[in-house]
């Protein structure tokens, strides 16, 4: 059985945990390093730091699962690991040579992705694999990823900076939808309440609707507008070429990819 090294429990950290779990891991294979208040599920390890890891305890992987701003700060105490495990990193803008740099050229590193809807199994996960990593590691690596939603490799990490714009910080521009879509129903008459409700549902609807079809989405989009209807009026101000939403998305993620850049330093 793989074993695991969790350093880190935050929100990402607990939901692929809990899906690890789910997918048949043994709770006795997992260590959590964590030094805030946390609970974790019966049988798990739970230490507040690398020094309290127990001495008999070899990972096979090691998640690093903490913020990007505390890893300079965090990475050098799991060095010890370097030459037994692969580590994998789901922080956002930290590229691989950082963490040779704190690891020793040598490491295994993957850089992973994911996005929050792994908390509930749905999340879509970019891996890119370093040198030395092993086809047996990365394939441990897709199997833990799993657990919380889909996985895809790229094999240029410079890709990373546009998926961390896409799918990472994508949710929050579905959330951002909602709220605007919520506050247009209030502005147009709905009770507050219920325009939050029809926003959240549509929203979710959709989007299961979406995963679910084999028609893509400019497709859906077609099936949903009646030539000349209220759907089209909508449409005619969202698909503005100036100032719609299509030229709004490009500049945003152009915006949040340079701004992985500029985190990676």
């Amino acid at each position: 059985m793989t074993k695991i090294l969790l350093v880190g429990c935050g929100k990402m950290g607990s939901a692929m945990l809990a899906g690890w779990l789910e997918q048949g891991i043994r709770p006795a294979d997992v260590v959590v390093v964590e030094p805030n208040p946390a609970q974790v599920p019966a049988g798990v390890a739970l230490v507040g730091g690398a020094d309290a890891i127990p001495a008999a305890f070899s990972p096979d992987i090691v998640i690093l699962a903490v913020k990007p701003q505390v890893m300079a700060d965090v990475v050098p105490a799991y060095a010890r690991f370097a030459g037994q495990a692969t580590f994998l990193s789901i922080a956002a803008g930290k590229p691989i040579s950082f963490f040779q740099t704190h690891l020793g050229q040598g490491a295994a590193i993957v850089r992973a992705m994911p996005n929050t809807p792994a908390a509930v199994r749905r999340g879509i996960t970019v891996c890119c694999a370093g040198p030395g990593v092993t086809d047996q590691a990365r394939s441990s690596c897709q199997s833990l990823l799993q657990a919380v939603g889909q996985v895809a490799w790229i094999e240029d990490e410079v890709l990373m900076d546009a998926v961390t714009a896409v799918s990472g910080s994508g949710p929050a521009y579905v959330f951002l939808l909602a709220e605007v879509m919520a506050e247009a129903g209030a502005r147009a008459g709905l009770p507050t309440e219920l325009a939050a409700q029809l926003a959240r549902a549509t929203i979710a609807g959709a989007g299961e609707l979406l995963r679910q079809s084999n028609d893509s989405a400019a497709q859906l989009r077609i099936n949903v507008t009646s030539p000349g209807g209220t759907t089209a009026a909508a449409l005619s101000v969202l698909m503005d070429g100036a100032k719609g939403m299509g030229p709004l998305m490009v500049d945003a993620v152009a915006a949040a990819t340079r701004r992985g850049k500029e985190l990676a330093g």
